[in-house]
């Protein structure tokens, strides 16, 4: 386990020099300088720990132990292993001495001298130079640091090194579109560790690279050579078609790093799907925006929860190939629309857990964003930011119904919606909730930024609901923007379910809404519930009033907006959406050019 400062640049030192070395010379500066290593794994929650490590043999051993069994049993068993091992070797070195050679006589002339009987090796563990007294518990015995020692062989015991406990690459790779491995890491974090990507030569070379490190080219009948990428995201190109990939990943925790791991793609790199939606629009946002701009993105991305089931491939989607609608495939095109953007902040929805962690953080990540996560319910809310720009000052999220029932804030709101019993149920039945963010500019920490993300109800007789929910979430807002931080302004992203015709947009837009609006009785009489309501802001749809947002098979329509404060805020400039024949080239979305239901909203805006 190396602990050296800088250890990243310090490990592709050590790695490069090993590489140039004979493997006589590597062996030999192995066993001149370096320690073997045990592993141990000891975590508090679990009654057990783990030891790993390699017998002179050759053989590996794998221990588990109780916590707190006294450390002389295990030493014990730890020699009755190492002795097996030393018999087992006795017994194939005797074997192969007495193996006929090629010309059929015997490998030995004469008769040799037998072999020793081998006594049980001296086992010992020492911490500080001292040793561990036998009756000390196992939990407390294996410190890192500690040494242990089996015969002549001594080893360097790391407990609880950085560990990957996943490492898994996509089942679609696709030329021109990141590859982001999905991997979760014990007692590590993915920036302190180190990637390196191999790519397989190409078909008929027989062999290795010069250069690619013998472990990575003799282990399979295929050879490597490396893409000189040592991030964690690849991007392969065209020349990769057909070929495999493979990662060479150290995990890390900014001190030290663990056992390497490999892990080769299970499919070639395939030509990607051609055109798609966004590449148009990736044009206008080649470069990052200059520091008084502050490029926007809203997206709903279609949670994979809700793509995966049988009622979204034959009824929702049917005309969507059915691969184009698994998480895999969809994750290549979500990653590349999202990094050619080149955004400084983004709000989405529908994100399911696992993609924001495994997916959407590492690959954002790798081009300079930082996220938080709301959870919903199944999915739920990811905002990001360009670190370069902006730093999270603090968060203010909450859940409508939670909010409406016991915060203060609202307790006008829902003394008239207790008026209204049937509506009132169904409006705290609701899961739906608000995330907001507070960012500070980098460049002045007089500058600061209120970014709300939501996703309202979806049926389309909840108007009333929606109109509680956003009056919930605009007096949350103000509370955050006006009390907390008075003066900042607010970028409203969301998936509001509301088109521009509804009493939800109306209020946004006008700053109240009469008792008497139709949407108040959108679920019909029984769930009636007539009250007026206002709200403080003078917000404006930064992407005006598209045709559509969403478009499906039965229904098109604009649901998403980017509402923005207009007395701190103007519209720079407004990414162009895709033309009706590249969203409807495939019938509708989502596609294999598109991989949502929903298009982005993107706009640069400009401090006032």
């Amino acid at each position: 386990m190396w602990r050296l400062p800088g250890a990243r640049a310090a490990l592709r030192v050590i790695r490069t020099a090993l590489e140039k070395l004979s493997p006589a010379e590597a062996q030999s500066q192995t066993a001149a300088g370096a320690m073997e290593r045990a592993v141990v794994r000891c975590v508090p929650s679990e009654p057990k720990l783990s030891l790993s490590f390699a017998l002179a043999d050759g053989s590996h051993k794998n221990m588990q132990r109780d916590q707190s069994e006294p450390l002389g049993r295990v030493l014990s068993r730890i020699a009755t292993n190492a002795l097996k091992g030393h018999a087992k070797a006795a017994a194939a070195k005797k074997s192969r001495k007495s193996r006929p050679n090629a010309s059929g006589g015997a490998a030995c002339s004469g008769p040799g001298p037998e072999p020793a009987v081998a006594c049980e090796p001296v086992v010992k563990l020492y911490y500080r130079e001292e040793a561990v007294a036998e009756d000390v518990l196992n939990v407390d015995a294996w410190q890192d640091g500690a040494v242990l020692q089996i015969g002549d062989v001594k080893y360097k015991v790391e407990r609880n090194p950085p560990a990957f406990t996943e490492l898994q690459l996509p089942r679609y790779i696709m030329a021109g579109f990141p590859v982001c491995p999905k991997l979760s890491l014990e007692f590590g974090d993915p920036a302190s560790s180190l990637f390196r990507w191999y790519k397989e030569a190409k078909p008929g070379a027989a062999e290795p690279e010069v250069g690619v490190p013998s472990s990575l080219s003799s282990s399979s009948p295929s050879s490597w050579t490396e893409t000189e990428v040592e991030e964690r995201v690849y991007t392969p190109s065209n020349a990769d078609i057909g070929l495999r990939l493979k990662l060479h990943c150290t995990p890390g925790d900014g001190q030290r790093f663990g056992p390497s791991r490999e892990l080769e793609s299970v499919c070639v790199v395939e030509a990607g799907p051609g055109t798609c939606t966004f590449d148009h629009r990736h044009l206008y946002t080649k470069k990052v925006t200059e520091d008084a701009l502050i490029r926007t993105v809203s997206y709903n991305i279609l949670a994979d929860t809700y793509a995966q089931t049988e009622f979204s491939r034959t009824v929702l989607y049917p005309y969507c190939a059915p691969y184009a609608l698994e998480l895999d495939y969809r994750q290549n095109l979500i990653q590349k629309e999202l990094t050619g953007y080149n955004a400084d902040v983004i709000c989405l929805q529908e994100v399911d857990r696992a993609v924001f962690s495994d997916s959407l953080v590492p690959a954002l990540e790798a081009f300079g964003l930082q996220g938080v996560f709301r959870i919903k319910q199944h999915e739920g809310l990811a905002t990001f930011y360009r670190k370069s720009k902006f730093s999270l000052l603090s968060q203010h999220d909450i859940s409508f119904y939670e909010a409406l029932e016991s915060d203060p804030l609202h307790k006008e709101l829902l003394e008239k919606l207790v008026l209204y019993p049937s509506a009132q149920e169904k409006v705290l039945q609701r899961s739906s909730v608000l995330q907001v963010s507070v960012l500070q500019s980098t460049k002045d920490s007089s500058k600061r930024i209120c970014v709300a993300n939501t996703h309202l109800y979806w049926h389309p007789k909840g108007g009333y609901i929606r109109l509680i929910q956003m009056a919930v979430a605009l007096a949350h807002i103000r509370h955050v923007s006006c009390d907390l931080y008075p003066g900042i302004p607010v970028i409203f992203c969301g998936d509001f379910n509301s088109t521009p015709s509804t009493g939800m947009y109306h209020f946004v837009i006008n700053g109240s809404i009469p008792e008497d609006h139709e949407d108040w009785a959108s679920n019909g009489e029984e769930e009636r519930c007539n009250m007026s309501l206002t709200h403080f802001f003078k917000l404006k749809s930064a992407c005006g009033e598209p045709a559509y947002t969403n478009y499906v098979g039965g229904f098109h329509g604009c649901l998403d907006y980017i509402f923005i404060d207009l007395n701190a805020l103007e519209v720079e400039q407004v990414i162009p959406l895709p033309g009706h024949e590249e969203v409807t080239t495939h019938q509708a979305l989502p596609s294999v050019s598109h991989p949502s239901d929903h298009i982005a909203l993107v706009c640069d805006l400009k401090w006032k």
